[in-house]
């Protein structure tokens, strides 16, 4: 069964508790295709390949400006911290908590983040980058 993109947390991990970090917009792939390396001879009619090194770009997440959340996000540059992406929440009232029950993605990594532009009549918003240190995995938890 298919599922939404309501309740996918960006999350840290603080000592050994997870939490959520921040309330994000969007995520990105958390994946990417590997490099295609050629084997072809002169012998093939037809370029043929095997699987390099899996490609990933920094991952950028877009979020809400708020000022006391850029200052939170701005006082973790510089630090490698284990984050993940938490696909799945429990909802009581107004209050919707991440469980990650549709999966757990989790890496190592170091972010930074900057305010976006913006025009007439737009929510501000800011982009955090994290450049990732370890691959991204499936969390068993």
């Amino acid at each position: 069964m298919a599922i939404s993109t309501y309740k996918i947390f960006l999350m840290q991990k603080n000592t050994s508790a997870w939490e959520k970090l921040i309330d994000i917009k969007e995520f990105p792939d958390l994946g990417g295709a590997p490099e295609m390396l050629e084997t072809t001879t002169l012998s093939d009619k037809m370029q043929t390949y095997i699987p390099g090194i899996q490609s990933l770009d920094s991952l950028e997440f877009t979020a809400n400006y708020t000022l006391e959340e850029y200052k939170k996000l701005k006082a973790l540059e510089g630090t490698e911290k284990e984050f993940a992406v938490w696909f799945g929440g429990t909802e009581a009232g107004d209050t919707v908590t991440p469980t990650g029950d549709s999966g757990k993605f989790k890496f190592k990594g170091s972010l930074s983040v900057y305010a976006n532009g913006g025009g007439t009549n737009e929510v501000v918003e800011m982009t955090i980058t994290i450049a990732p240190s370890t691959v991204i995995s499936m969390d068993a938890e």
